[in-house]
């Protein structure tokens, strides 16, 4: 079966179409009731008021709590973000792995500050933290990769993460000649696979509030201590 299209009016009906959407998301809006936020509220340490924050998202079931927006800079200045999970969180910083031939890792080698945002709309709450970036030791990249499902380590020595690749078949097919290869065997972690602590300099903690009047609170280490400061929503 072809199907045929009239150029003219395709042509009217993306016109229309985009018209239509531009009006529709400008309208979009949603007033925050949920919650409120002081300065009462507060840890003194902002990793121990994410903790806090994360257990109430864990516990109120929000959908992947863990996972974030890790926005990086190129050697060029080009920023560039990505969602990926977080992994682990202390109180000297926040943990991920990744490929480090990826084009993430090529930029936090480049220029290794980075920042992570989590947002999670069932409470309304959005979280940026920023800092600067460390390569972990290669028993922690060790400990987590053999903790992984065996498809997801099998993926990681297939996959050449950010590399152009001509189709899907052909990631397949190395998928199928690792999983062979180590059939019966323990799959080794691939060197150029592991994590990366983001170490906080600033954390803002953001509170959804009805028309737009959020509640916003910046933590910054300022020689060696954090302070504190209401912003402006």
């Amino acid at each position: 079966m072809f199907i045929t299209f009239d150029s003219k009016f395709y042509k009217y009906f993306c016109l229309e179409n985009k018209i239509r959407m531009k009006k529709n998301i400008a309208g979009i809006r949603t007033d925050y009731t949920k919650n409120s936020m002081s300065d009462m509220d507060l840890c003194s340490d902002p990793v121990q008021q994410f903790k806090t924050w994360f257990d109430h998202a864990l516990n109120t079931k929000v959908t992947e709590a863990n996972a974030m927006v890790l926005s990086t800079v190129s050697s060029e200045g080009l920023p560039s973000g990505r969602v990926l999970l977080l992994k682990n969180v202390e109180d000297s910083g926040f943990t991920f792995f990744t490929n480090y031939s990826s084009s993430k890792a090529k930029d936090l080698e480049a220029n290794p500050k980075a920042s992570m945002t989590f947002f999670w709309p069932e409470l309304e709450q959005q979280i940026r933290i920023a800092g600067t970036i460390e390569k972990l030791d290669s028993t922690i990249s060790d400990t987590y990769f053999y903790s992984r499902p065996r498809a997801s380590q099998i993926s990681a020595l297939a996959s050449n993460q950010s590399a152009r690749i001509e189709n899907r078949d052909k990631l397949m097919r190395e998928v199928e000649r690792i999983e062979k290869l180590y059939e019966n065997k323990e799959i080794p972690r691939p060197e150029n696979w592991g994590g990366y602590m983001l170490k906080p300099v600033t954390v803002e903690f953001w509170q959804g509030r009805a028309s737009r009047l959020h509640d916003r609170f910046l933590y910054e280490l300022i020689d060696g201590e954090w302070q504190i400061s209401r912003l402006a929503p």
